[in-house]
Protein backbone atom coordinates (compact mmCIF):
# COMPACT_ATOMS: atom_id res chain seq x y z
CA UNK A 1 0.00 0.00 0.00
CA UNK A 2 1.48 3.80 -0.61
CA UNK A 3 0.55 6.24 1.16
CA UNK A 4 0.36 10.47 0.35
CA UNK A 5 2.57 12.71 1.64
CA UNK A 6 -0.70 14.18 4.41
CA UNK A 7 -1.19 10.82 5.31
CA UNK A 8 2.37 10.24 6.18
CA UNK A 9 3.12 13.59 8.04
CA UNK A 10 -0.38 12.61 10.13
CA UNK A 11 0.74 9.40 10.86
CA UNK A 12 4.05 11.19 12.35
CA UNK A 13 2.99 14.02 13.75
CA UNK A 14 4.70 15.96 11.49
CA UNK A 15 3.89 18.86 8.94
CA UNK A 16 3.87 18.49 5.20
CA UNK A 17 6.38 21.05 4.82
CA UNK A 18 8.88 19.19 7.45
CA UNK A 19 8.65 16.18 4.84
CA UNK A 20 9.14 18.76 1.83
CA UNK A 21 12.20 20.59 3.63
CA UNK A 22 13.38 16.29 4.96
CA UNK A 23 12.76 16.12 0.64
CA UNK A 24 14.53 18.98 -0.41
CA UNK A 25 17.81 18.27 1.81
CA UNK A 26 17.86 14.91 0.60
CA UNK A 27 16.85 12.78 3.02
CA UNK A 28 14.03 11.02 1.08
CA UNK A 29 15.72 10.03 -1.86
CA UNK A 30 13.62 6.65 -1.38
CA UNK A 31 9.98 8.31 -1.83
CA UNK A 32 8.11 7.50 -5.12
CA UNK A 33 6.46 9.94 -7.02
CA UNK A 34 3.10 9.60 -8.89
CA UNK A 35 2.69 10.38 -12.63
CA UNK A 36 1.32 13.78 -11.24
CA UNK A 37 4.53 14.38 -8.92
CA UNK A 38 2.70 14.18 -5.88
CA UNK A 39 5.18 11.90 -3.08
CA UNK A 40 4.19 8.55 -2.01
CA UNK A 41 5.64 6.08 0.45
CA UNK A 42 5.51 2.49 0.95
CA UNK A 43 5.89 0.12 3.99
CA UNK A 44 9.82 0.06 3.41
CA UNK A 45 9.36 4.00 2.64
CA UNK A 46 7.77 4.46 6.14
CA UNK A 47 10.49 2.63 7.93
CA UNK A 48 13.29 3.99 6.48
CA UNK A 49 11.32 7.69 7.68
CA UNK A 50 11.37 5.97 10.65
CA UNK A 51 14.60 5.66 11.49
CA UNK A 52 15.52 8.91 10.16
CA UNK A 53 13.07 10.36 12.55
CA UNK A 54 14.56 8.32 15.50
CA UNK A 55 17.99 9.94 14.35
CA UNK A 56 16.75 13.33 14.63
CA UNK A 57 15.23 12.92 17.79
CA UNK A 58 17.97 11.92 19.34
CA UNK A 59 20.04 14.86 18.16
CA UNK A 60 21.87 13.87 15.64
CA UNK A 61 22.75 16.68 12.75
CA UNK A 62 20.84 16.34 9.19
CA UNK A 63 24.05 16.72 7.63
CA UNK A 64 25.15 13.39 9.09
CA UNK A 65 21.05 12.12 8.80
CA UNK A 66 21.61 12.52 5.28
CA UNK A 67 25.35 10.97 5.22
CA UNK A 68 23.54 7.83 6.52
CA UNK A 69 20.93 8.09 3.77
CA UNK A 70 23.29 8.38 1.42
CA UNK A 71 25.09 5.47 2.90
CA UNK A 72 22.40 3.14 2.75
CA UNK A 73 21.32 3.97 -0.62
CA UNK A 74 24.62 2.76 -1.70
CA UNK A 75 24.16 -0.77 -0.34
CA UNK A 76 26.14 -2.96 1.74
CA UNK A 77 29.75 -1.98 1.16
CA UNK A 78 29.05 0.97 3.64
CA UNK A 79 27.86 -1.00 6.33
CA UNK A 80 31.03 -0.51 8.19
CA UNK A 81 30.85 2.89 8.28
CA UNK A 82 26.84 3.09 9.29
CA UNK A 83 27.50 0.42 12.13
CA UNK A 84 30.09 2.83 13.50
CA UNK A 85 27.92 6.02 13.22
CA UNK A 86 25.09 4.06 15.04
CA UNK A 87 27.84 3.13 17.81
CA UNK A 88 28.75 6.72 18.10
CA UNK A 89 24.90 7.89 17.95
CA UNK A 90 24.23 4.99 20.60
CA UNK A 91 26.96 6.34 22.68
CA UNK A 92 25.32 10.17 22.40
CA UNK A 93 21.85 8.37 23.29
CA UNK A 94 23.19 7.05 26.37
CA UNK A 95 25.29 10.75 27.47
CA UNK A 96 21.98 12.46 27.00
CA UNK A 97 20.29 9.85 29.52
CA UNK A 98 22.63 10.11 32.09
CA UNK A 99 22.50 13.98 31.61
CA UNK A 100 18.66 13.78 31.57
CA UNK A 101 18.66 11.58 34.63
CA UNK A 102 21.09 14.15 36.80
CA UNK A 103 18.66 16.86 35.73
CA UNK A 104 15.62 15.01 37.16
CA UNK A 105 17.71 14.32 40.37
CA UNK A 106 18.30 18.00 40.41
CA UNK A 107 14.30 18.42 40.14
CA UNK A 108 13.29 15.92 42.44
CA UNK A 109 15.46 17.36 45.10
CA UNK A 110 14.07 21.06 44.55
CA UNK A 111 10.46 19.18 44.76
CA UNK A 112 11.11 17.87 48.35
CA UNK A 113 12.89 20.72 49.61
CA UNK A 114 9.93 22.58 48.71
CA UNK A 115 7.43 20.33 50.52
CA UNK A 116 9.47 20.12 53.56
CA UNK A 117 9.57 23.76 53.50
CA UNK A 118 5.56 24.14 53.17
CA UNK A 119 4.70 21.73 56.12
Amino acid sequence: MDYSIGQVAKMNNMTISQLHYYDRQGLLPFINRTENGDRTFDEGSLKFLEMILCLKNTGMPIKKIKEFVQWTMDGEQTLPERLDMMLEQEQNVQQQIRDMQANLEKIQMKIKRYENEMK
